[in-house]
């Protein structure tokens, strides 16, 4: 198969023939007809994902496809259903699992950080009667590609772990993929979202999706963002909201974005980390002080489980949701590895999808 992948963390990124994936035998290869260019993936390729240890590697965890293979074991699958995953693969049987909480699975499998990725023709899924959600006829590969991270995770974090209702009132830090799918599914409950990054194009984005205040993170002098204009954006917030916001999100996962979130809140609000924190911001320092003074709630969020997608799909198919709205270009595998290589210094605003 044809693949992207790389020999050394940062190192260079290259199309290469590669050996075709078997399916474990609770498992299945997918024909992978579309998948998602994600930060997630130049985390991994950077080295900041313990989970991969060997190379060549391949990345890429978001994906749409066919089913090509199918190991032994399974019982719900058949050659050409068309499918997608969650990045999460559940072994169904730890402690997590039997709570329904596949998404922080003990013994989880991600394609493109646990085993090769979808940055190729074919991926190997594990746990496939666990794991795979069958597609609606009428969903594009390209859409349902886009759910299987951002799309999912932000689904969970402002519904479940956010707890988002009608009427609150969200800030999303961060415009990329995750927050402009937060800031639709927020306004599909009715909530009202306020966009805070430093690219205009995103801003734009976030605006088309719903947000009715879009925040520029920039200085106006430099260009960058400091902290001085970080905390004039979260006095802009505070005195819009009359107080803060009821559900604050980082979406980027950065230690600037992080604190800006938790101080943009009201008292009693709420703070969902769904954006990676990673390198030089892994553990970065924290206000505290203000989580006890103001009775904040600080939670994670990390994907969504395979039985979880049926409400998501449902949204879906109702209207009330349409996340092909984010997706902004397609590109082809060979222009996979300058896309990634990019990421972090000239991110294209809104998803990008590789068709392999």
């Amino acid at each position: 198969m044809r693949a992207v992948c790389f020999d050394a963390f940062a190192g260079p990124l290259r199309v290469a023939t590669l050996p075709d994936p078997s399916p474990p035998s609770h498992g299945v290869v997918v024909r992978v007809h579309a998948t998602g260019l994600c930060r997630s993936d130049w985390h991994g390729w950077q080295g900041h994902d313990p989970d991969i240890r060997a190379f060549p590697h391949v990345p890429g965890h978001e994906l749409a496809g066919t089913v090509a293979a199918v190991g032994r074991d399974v019982t719900r699958w058949r050659e050409g259903d068309r499918v997608t995953v969650p990045f999460v693969c559940a072994c169904g049987a730890c402690p997590p699992c039997a709570r329904g909480d596949g998404q922080v699975c003990d013994h989880q499998t991600q394609p493109g950080f646990t085993h090769w990725g979808s940055y190729a023709e074919y991926v190997a899924l594990h746990h496939a009667d666990l794991n795979l959600v069958r597609l609606p006829d009428e969903m594009s590969f390209s859409t349902a590609a886009s759910l299987g991270c951002r799309f999912a995770t932000s689904f969970r974090a402002v519904l479940d772990q956010g707890r988002v209702r009608e009427g609150d009132r969200v800030a999303v830090f961060g415009c990329g993929g995750v927050g402009l799918s937060a800031i639709m599914i927020a306004r599909a409950v009715g909530a009202h979202a306020i966009a805070v990054d430093v690219s205009p194009a995103a801003l734009a984005l976030a605006e088309a999706a719903g947000a009715e205040l879009c925040l520029d993170a920039r200085d106006d002098t430099t260009g960058a963002p400091t902290i001085a204009r970080a905390r004039a954006v979260r006095d802009h917030i505070r005195e819009f909201t009359r107080g803060g916001v009821d559900v604050a999100l980082d979406a980027l996962g950065s230690a600037a974005t992080s604190r800006g979130a938790l101080e943009s809140l009201r008292k009693n609000g709420r703070l969902v980390q769904v954006g990676l924190m990673a390198g030089a911001d892994a553990n970065p320092p924290f206000p505290l002080h203000l989580v006890i003074a103001r009775e904040l709630e600080v939670v994670g969020s990390h994907g969504l489980a395979a039985h979880a997608y049926p409400r998501l799909l449902g949204m879906v198919r109702e209207g009330r949701l349409d996340p092909a709205r984010l997706v902004t270009r397609e590109i082809p595998l060979d222009a996979a590895p300058d896309a990634l290589a990019s990421l972090h210094t000239a991110p294209h605003p809104g998803v990008t999808i590789i068709t392999p």
